[in-house]
């Protein structure tokens, strides 16, 4: 049996987003004894794989709602 591949746009809008918001929570938190990135190092991870690990107009919005300064998206 072959599977498609979801690719781009393909890939469902909800996923994309919270691709991201799980990358990002993972690299700021402790998890398995993984060494936890800064804010700015998590951050420069998303836009250095925005275009293909990450939808690049999401990462954008993504950074950009983080560096805000919105302390409701630091929690």
């Amino acid at each position: 049996m072959v599977q498609a591949i979801l690719k781009g746009e393909k890939i469902p809008l909800l996923a994309r987003i919270i691709s991201i918001a799980e990358s990002y929570d993972y690299m700021v938190h402790v998890a398995d004894n993984i060494t936890v990135k800064c804010m700015e190092e998590a951050i420069q991870e998303i836009h250095r794989c925005a275009g293909t690990q990450f939808d690049p107009m999401i990462a954008e919005a993504f950074i950009g709602m983080i560096n805000s300064g919105d302390d409701e998206y630091m929690q």
